[in-house]
């Protein structure tokens, strides 16, 4: 075997190895991504479920139909639409600063320290499912253990008990579910990252008559910028997209407060059996999720370039 063949096969080892992965991530991934923006050229109902190559081709009529603002349709997907952006904004907000105060509690060595970062990372650790029907039980008007705590223990709200899964209030029982068990993950990549802070920083700021407020303004959360802006964006993503939340914790219908638009748009698809609508509505939201993680990454970037100049 001559010289170049030998370089020529350590060189490809690598990709070869990587082949099977690449043919998962096609096979899983992107080929269902390419049907489904296919279908939502279609007019893809149950009646065309055997063979949706069969479907009528309505080039952009789903689009106008989703986006037409004047219409049911279009109205619903626009308030499920801001719906989930509240929801995301209170969510990563309420998640980040959770974990960042937990992570900064726990950075100093105290007895009991070690137990207390185990019991905070249940939540994470917990099956999604399991948690979420704990949580729907909790939540229930009757017999559920919030209201027996809030109305029966604690005196709150009068005695007639609260609707937690209907109405209004069900978007905040949603977001407690939410950030119960996301907080625990940023706490988890907070709580690494402050790892390589160096002690000597908090030392020499002690000295020079810093406070505990201003230690953690100048010195910990620029140290953990870089990383923090990583977990924004992962929280974001995940959040945006919660299928299983909404889903586990209300059923294939959500109440009109807590619509977040995987919901929507699997109600849409798999309820209605309208799967051009709704293959439409999942190409939009691609798209959206694609344009703002973009932007965030470019204007991280940028942020990160004028710090170092």
């Amino acid at each position: 075997m001559s010289p170049k063949t030998a370089r020529l096969r350590r060189s490809a080892l690598p990709y070869l190895l990587l082949l099977p992965a690449l043919l998962l991530e096609l096979l899983i991934h992107l080929v269902p991504m390419v049907m489904g923006i296919l279908m939502s050229f279609r007019q893809l109902t149950q009646f065309f479920i055997r063979d949706w190559s069969r479907a009528p081709w309505t080039g952009w009529a789903n689009y106008e139909l989703v986006l037409d603002v004047d219409r049911p349709v279009g109205e619903a997907l626009l308030r499920s639409f801001l719906t989930t952006c509240l929801f995301t904004l209170l969510s990563v907000g309420l998640c980040w600063l959770l974990g960042t105060a937990a992570a900064v509690f726990t950075q100093e060595g105290f007895r009991g320290r070690g137990v207390l970062r185990a019991l905070f990372l249940v939540p994470y650790a917990l099956p999604v499912y399991a948690a979420v029907i704990t949580w729907a039980f909790m939540f229930q008007r009757d017999n559920g253990l919030v209201n027996h705590v809030l109305h029966d223990q604690l005196g709150l709200g009068g005695a007639e008990h609260t609707f937690w899964l209907l109405g209004d209030n069900s978007f905040w029982a949603l977001l407690t579910v939410s950030v119960w068990k996301g907080w625990p993950f940023a706490f988890l990549i907070v709580t690494a990252a402050l790892q390589n802070v160096p002690g000597e920083l908090y030392e020499a700021a002690a000295l020079d008559g810093a406070g505990t407020w201003q230690q953690i303004r100048r010195i910990t959360l620029p140290s953990v910028g870089a990383v923090n802006q990583v977990l924004v964006l992962v929280l974001f993503l995940w959040t945006f997209n919660d299928f299983n939340t909404p889903f586990v914790l209300f059923g294939k219908s959500a109440p009109e407060a807590a619509d977040l638009i995987s919901l929507h748009i699997y109600q849409a698809s798999f309820v209605t059996w309208n799967f051009g609508t709704g293959s439409a509505m999942s190409v939009l939201l691609l798209l959206f999720l694609l344009l703002v993680t973009s932007a965030y990454l470019l204007v991280t970037t940028r942020g990160r370039r004028h710090e170092r100049v």
